[in-house]
């Protein structure tokens, strides 16, 4: 588990094609080649859940299901569920490196539901094993879908009351007039998982092992919420009471109002936290590794009055701590997972952390900043995972050419002894690579020595996140020497 490794984080989004947004297809295949060439073993991605407004991955429409943007066009036309003539002349955005969330969410699902229409014509009998395997997340996700498009879109909170309380004559009338829009939705899963796991087959043949991640919270509007609103803090129109966000601090003064729904940890530790096992279960049939967003709050969360409009105030609320972790190791056993230990950490969050036996976190950009020295390569466990940034960080170049303290590139410049010749983003990424961390793990954009602009998520804004896209173009053999000569020389191969 432990093994001297390291690994590029790019999420599927993220990845080349002409369908608007990265797949599971032929560029996966690719990537999957491309990190084998470099000496990767390992593929970091984002949640692929079926993302809902915002278009962030942390907040999705189920826990279980999968995103059906990643489904692959090209493969439902070999199948012969797809003709070029339902694509060719449809609009997949205007720009090949970046998503655009508003026009694939229209396009994208006309051609989909071209594809089920055939489907339908000669279903596969593994179509309702499929079903009955998964019945307990997607029967509710499945008719969950069909009445959010029955009534507009609109947040389950806005549906009539008889089916938004979930009322079994309503629950049955809905399943009955809707029961070929939930068969769509059942298809969209099935192809994707079966083209998931074709994928990751692949990946773990050629020796590259997946690293999902999960958020800790479900999205307000989700079928999780909707079918089982006593496991959260809500009240009798479902309704949360109490939402997440984190404190204030020097770079939010009125601190960050996520707006999720919080769990009602009482009644899941009642239910022996039944909902969280399966959660976690589930998460391995998709990844090799799985990351957890957000651990410190099982330790102690930031809890904000529901109808408050910032998080400044909130209140420190413990969690459920090792109960829930002993209780998923008692079902499922030891499990490679790695705890996102970044934020304001306490020692009770550190002692909770180390005695899960979770690697943490450690990112490289947060040791120059004057206040974190334990974000040094010197200070890192070997129990760790070393990060040049992640996701929610400036790229390294942006990093560099952003920092408000001109002494604190200089001070990584010394620091790792970097010259112009190597290039400062390479110097950052042998940083991590040379540190002690079993596990090293750097950005695609920072291999590519790409600024701001390719960042993928601009924390607390809503907009302009998640839209980065790799150029075909960047991904080569000689790229691809360059990683696999600094792993080798690291002992990461």
């Amino acid at each position: 588990m432990f093994e001297r490794s390291s690994g590029i984080l790019m999420h599927i989004s993220s990845l080349p094609n002409r369908f608007g947004i990265g797949s599971v297809g032929k560029d996966a295949y690719e990537f999957v080649d491309f990190l084998k060439k470099s000496g990767q073993k390992y593929w970091q991605i984002l949640p692929v859940g079926h993302t809902s407004y915002g278009d962030s991955p942390y907040q999705c429409f189920s826990a279980f299901a999968g995103n059906y943007n990643f489904i692959d066009f090209s493969i439902l036309e070999d199948e012969g569920l797809l003709k070029e003539e339902d694509y060719v002349g449809l609009s997949f955005g205007q720009d090949n490196n970046k998503v655009d969330y508003k026009t694939i969410f229209i396009t994208r699902e006309l051609v989909l539901r071209k594809a089920f229409n055939r489907f339908e014509k000669n279903i596969p009998a593994d179509f309702n094993i499929f079903i009955n395997e998964n019945k307990f997340w997607l029967k509710d996700y499945s008719l969950y879908m069909a009445v959010k498009k029955h009534f507009n879109l609109e947040t389950f909170h806005n549906w009539d009351d008889d089916i938004r309380l979930r009322e079994e004559s309503a629950v049955k009338r809905y399943e009955e007039s809707l029961k070929e829009d939930i068969k769509y939705w059942n298809f969209i899963q099935y192809k994707f998982f079966e083209q998931w796991k074709k994928l990751k087959a692949y990946a773990n043949k050629n020796g590259v092992y997946i690293i999902g991640d999960i958020p800790i919270y479900v999205a307000s509007d989700s079928s999780d919420i909707w079918c089982n609103p006593e496991m959260f803090e809500v009240d009798e129109n479902i309704i949360p009471t109490v939402v997440s966000g984190c404190p204030p601090d020097a770079f939010a003064l009125t601190g960050q109002l996520w707006g999720n729904p919080i769990y009602d940890w009482a009644e899941m530790e009642r239910q022996n936290y039944k909902w969280w096992i399966l959660r976690i279960k589930e998460s391995f049939k998709l990844y090799d590794v799985v990351r957890i967003d957000h651990f410190r709050g099982f330790e102690s969360y930031w809890e904000v009055p529901g109808k408050d409009l910032t998080a400044e105030n909130g209140r420190w609320v413990l969690g459920p701590g090792a109960k829930l972790f002993n209780a998923i190791k008692n079902e499922l056993g030891d499990l490679n997972i790695i705890a996102e230990d970044l934020g304001y950490l306490t020692k009770e969050v550190i002692d909770f952390r180390e005695a899960t036996g979770y690697p943490g976190m450690k990112v490289l950009q947060f040791g120059f900043n004057g206040e974190g020295k334990g974000y040094l390569p010197h200070n890192y466990p070997v129990k760790s995972v070393a990060y040049t940034g992640t996701h929610d960080n400036d790229t390294f170049r942006g990093w560099a050419e952003t920092t408000g303290e001109k002494s604190d590139l200089e001070d990584a410049i010394e620091y790792f002894k970097i010259t112009e010749e190597e290039g400062y983003n390479w110097g950052f990424i042998r940083g991590i690579w040379s540190a002690v961390s079993y596990l090293a793990i750097a950005p695609m954009q920072d291999f590519l020595n790409l600024g701001n602009g390719s960042r993928m998520n601009l924390p607390s804004t809503i907009g302009g996140n998640w839209q980065w896209r790799v150029k075909e173009s960047d991904l080569t053999d000689k790229l691809a020497e360059k990683i696999c000569k600094l792993t080798k020389t690291y002992d990461r191969v």
